[in-house]
């Protein structure tokens, strides 16, 4: 049996995914799964520099990367309503957000694109991991952040307001669900690898919907601060459809978003 590293982040959503194919729950083909745990920004920059085979990564981060890894049809994180949030502690207009500092939470997150998007007169950008951008807007550290994740249920309760909903906005202008993030194999691992990796993450979903009270157990190991009311909300709408199978209309979003990337470039 063949040991390879997977990068994945704690996110609901990930874990939920792979927790079988982790846990030798389906049919791995011969191969061993090892867990890197890193936030998504991480697991771009690991992917910069070739470390991992099988590896989550922004779509954003993999138009800069499409001669070293190669998209898999299941895994990604795509949809509707589940984009990242530009929010701030008091109300803003556009005015307002040329001078503000601006926290993102990684410079080749799609989160990031979209605000370059829609958004470029904002120069003034931090970069925090994504689970700081709120307590770092409460402490006024930043004046404005993009949110991403399960932080889209929880900075309302915090006294935090929306500016725009960049998803949505990016739903509207182009009818096209938005593209997050995608799981990719390492292009010098070869095609048989690519097609096995896919078969196996389909798998490993599908164990997961048909054993989700078995599969809920590893996802709370490594949740942040949410309860499991969040967690579901999270796993809901980032694991649907798209993440079974990508499908011509998720194979046509991300052409959308290499679109609008090759105009910024």
């Amino acid at each position: 049996m063949s040991k390879i590293k997977l990068g994945l982040s704690p996110c609901p959503n990930d874990t939920f995914i792979f927790y079988a194919m982790l846990h030798n729950k389906i049919a791995c083909e011969g191969i061993q799964f090892e867990p890197v745990f890193a936030d998504v920004e991480s697991l771009n920059e690991k992917a910069f520099n070739n470390e991992l085979p099988v590896t989550k990564l922004s779509f954003h981060a993999w138009l800069y990367l499409q001669d070293k890894y190669s998209l898999l049809d299941s895994g990604a994180a795509l949809g509707n309503g589940c984009g990242p949030i530009l929010i701030s502690k008091k109300e803003m207009i556009d005015e307002d957000l040329i001078t503000a500092r601006v926290a993102i939470p990684g410079k080749y997150t799609t989160a990031h694109l979209l605000l370059k998007i829609f958004y470029p007169f904002i120069s003034n950008k931090t970069t925090l991991v994504f689970s700081a951008i709120e307590n770092a807007l409460l402490n006024d550290e930043v004046t404005a952040g993009v949110i991403i994740h399960e932080n889209r249920f929880t900075y309302q309760a915090k006294g935090l307001k929306k500016i725009c909903d960049l998803g949505e906005r990016w739903e509207t202008e182009t009818h096209s669900p938005i593209p997050l993030g995608g799981i990719f194999t390492n292009t010098s691992e070869g095609s048989e690898f690519h097609s096995s990796i896919s078969r196996i993450i389909k798998r490993s979903i599908e164990y997961a919907w048909q054993h989700q009270e078995e599969t809920m157990k590893f996802v709370k190991q490594y949740s942040q601060e949410m309860n499991e009311t969040v967690m579901k909300q999270h796993i809901n709408l980032y694991v649907n459809e798209f993440t079974l199978s990508l499908g011509k209309t998720g194979m046509n979003a991300i052409k959308n978003l290499q679109a609008k990337w090759l105009k910024l470039t």
